[in-house]
């Protein structure tokens, strides 16, 4: 039994030196586009759902079918959610496609049947998964409205979201915001502002010449 005791241990080591020399010599490459194997993104998912599963067990879900909170939560899933989980008519965009693991199309599945661990989930975040911890700038009644308009989200068709869209409050969680608007259109004019051509200047000296300037 000692002996059995020993190898054991010994092998223990082994491995755990092995996995620690692969990672410092980079070995483990940790490009977005270099997937897992299945067997690693097995355990990570269950990793996961198991550690959401445990933290939400004791959340007190509220009634989800308010309308007014069904309404605030459109507006702020407009705002916050659809670059990466999309919305009715919308497919695809650049962070759906290049974010890994991908996130998953919340058209389809909304919350999943379990609305205490989607909040928990949209509060906290995810570790290395691209999902922030959204209650650091929400209050808990507006993460709510965003797990009751996930609970009829599956149902919608494009018109019917950019119905309730149109009738929420936009953007708004506590912190003064307003308008409706996508975090990724407004990450996209801020770009195409930031390459824009300066604006040219001309400047006339004594000498009677001119000079353009940009900027």
């Amino acid at each position: 039994m000692k002996k059995i005791i020993t190898t054991l241990v010994v092998a223990g080591a082994v491995g755990s030196a092995a996995v620690l020399g692969g990672a410092y010599f980079g070995v483990v490459n940790v490009g977005a586009d270099d997937p897992h194997s299945p067997a690693v993104f097995a355990f990570l998912a269950m990793a996961r759902d198991r550690s959401v599963e445990v933290r939400a067990r004791d959340i007190e879900v509220p009634h989800l079918k308010d309308e007014a909170l069904i309404r605030t939560g459109a507006g702020n899933y407009n705002a916050m959610c659809v670059s990466c989980h999309l919305a009715p008519g919308i497919e695809k965009t650049e962070l759906s496609q290049a974010l890994y693991p991908a996130p998953p199309n919340l058209t389809k599945q909304g919350a999943v049947g379990d609305p205490a661990a989607a909040f928990w989930t949209i509060k906290h975040g995810i570790k290395a998964t691209g999902m922030p911890a959204w209650g650091k700038s929400m209050g808990d009644q507006y993460i709510w409205g965003l797990v009751a308009f996930l609970e009829e989200l599956p149902q919608m068709n494009p018109e019917q979201y950019k119905t309730l869209v149109a009738s929420s409050g936009g953007h708004q969680h506590g912190g003064g915001e307003g308008a409706t608007h996508s975090h990724h259109e407004t990450e996209m004019a801020e770009s195409d502002d930031h390459h824009a051509k300066p604006d040219s200047k001309t400047h006339t000296h004594k000498d009677g010449k001119t000079h353009t300037h940009e900027g």
